[in-house]
Parts: structure tokens; C-alpha cells; sequence
């Protein structure tokens, strides 16, 4: 089952959330998903198997310019993710679904994302639900 998610699940998407970004906290997430979820331009879905939470997707709309993209408002998948005792069932592209059809419903012609360039397994489900690469890059930075 797939739910829209609402202010009372931030925790439940950030706990989730924290395995995928591992580079952040907790209360940073907590913060970051009350934001999105206020916006009207965000949606977040959960995926429930058997009343449990095992993954969740989210998608915002994006005005600033998006790498291969052609329209002023584009919608991105920002973050997908499902835990991995239920990966390979099929639930990642159930999300993804949703999301696509969210974009359809705010007028989006285009859906963009991203991945690291490393992360075989997100390039691999960006492509088997119809992403088309667009462009590598790597990212400099320097204290100065």
C-alpha cells in the first residue's frame, strides 16, 4: 500500500531517510522533511508492506535550471528509497509511479533525477523505469 505521506510521519521518513543519506542526522532530516512536507511543490509517498514502513519516495518541482531538461518547471525525484529485506519486489517502481503521475497532475511534461556516479543500483532502477542518462559529472571543491 502506498500512502501520501503527512506531518505525522516525519519521523518514520527521516529514520528511513538516515539510511540513505548517512552523512546527515537525524534532527537535521526532522527538519529538512517538516519543510517539505509544508511545501505544496513536494510529495512524499511511503510504501507499506503488512502496515510496516519499508520505503518511501520524494518528489518536488524544480524552477531553477535542470541538467537535460527542456521546460521551465520540471519535476525531480529527489530521493527513493526501500529497505533492503524488500528490495527487488517491485515497490521502488510502484513509488516512482506515483510520483510520475504527481508530476502529470502539477502540468510537468518532464521527470529528472540523479544518482552518484558509483551507485550501480540506482543507475540500474533509473533506467529499467525509463530514465534516459543525460550527462556525468564530478564535482570539485576547495577551502581556500
Amino acid at each position: 500500500m502506498i500512502c501520501s505521506a503527512t506531518i505525522k510521519d516525519i519521523e518514520t521518513i527521516s529514520k528511513m531517510a538516515l539510511k540513505m543519506w548517512e552523512d546527515h542526522t537525524i534532527e537535521e532530516l526532522l527538519i529538512e522533511f517538516e519543510n517539505i512536507l509544508k511545501n505544496k511543490d513536494s510529495v512524499v509517498y511511503i510504501y507499506y508492506f503488512k502496515d510496516n514502513p519499508v520505503g518511501f519516495a520524494h518528489c518536488q518541482l524544480r524552477r531553477d535550471y535542470v541538467e537535460g531538461t527542456h521546460t521551465p518547471v520540471v519535476a525531480y525525484l529527489e530521493g527513493i528509497y526501500i529497505d533492503k529485506n524488500h528490495r527487488r519486489k517491485g515497490y521502488a517502481k510502484d513509488l516512482f509511479l506515483m510520483c510520475e503521475k504527481w508530476a502529470r497532475q502539477k502540468g510537468c511534461i518532464e521527470l529528472a533525477s540523479d544518482c552518484e556516479i558509483d551507485n550501480e543500483v540506482s543507475f540500474d532502477f533509473h533506467q529499467s523505469v525509463g530514465f534516459e542518462e543525460v550527462n556525468r559529472i564530478i564535482c570539485f571543491r576547495k577551502e581556500i
